[in-house]
């Protein structure tokens, strides 16, 4: 009895590996300035919601963004995904888009929607989504504004 069970769990250990559900988070650091400032609003509208944000040469942040997937872990590969794959999207949709820019004049995303940092995070889910081969994989996107300051989105 104890052998058999021994061959089932030995034969069965990939794939109760393969059920496994794993998350897994990769950092990114970006520098980037912005203005919050919605066009819907009056300037004395903008600068009462916004206060000092609203500043007109704008203001900059050194964002700290965590993307998270989760998925069931491959029994060949072991990985949910491979980490260089997702470093290679996170650059496409994070760095090369946002790094070292000023949000509301060089992302065209931001020409009508106010930069606040819950819009970066849905661009940045949005972005993701269009370069994961498996979109459901993406389970957060988490952006430090500021040591206080932290957005979370699950794509709700």
């Amino acid at each position: 009895m104890d052998r058999k069970m021994n061959e089932e769990e030995h034969s069965n250990h990939g794939s109760k590996q393969a059920r496994r559900t794993v998350y897994l988070s990769r950092v990114e650091k970006i520098s980037a300035c912005h203005r919050l400032h919605s066009n819907h609003l009056s300037d004395e509208e903008n600068k009462k919601i916004y206060g000092k944000c609203n500043n007109p040469n704008g203001h900059g942040h050194n964002y700290t963004v965590t993307v998270t997937l989760k998925g069931k872990v491959d029994p060949v590969t072991g990985m949910v995904i491979n980490i260089t794959d997702l470093k290679e999207y996170m650059k496409k949709a994070i760095m090369d888009t946002l790094d070292h820019k000023n949000i509301d004049l060089d992302v065209d995303y931001f020409k009508d929607i106010v930069s606040t940092t819950e819009n970066v995070a849905t661009y940045i889910w949005d972005q993701m989504t269009q370069l994961l081969p498996d979109p459901s994989l993406l389970y957060e996107v988490k952006i430090h504004e500021t040591d206080k300051n932290i957005v979370f989105y699950r794509g709700e």
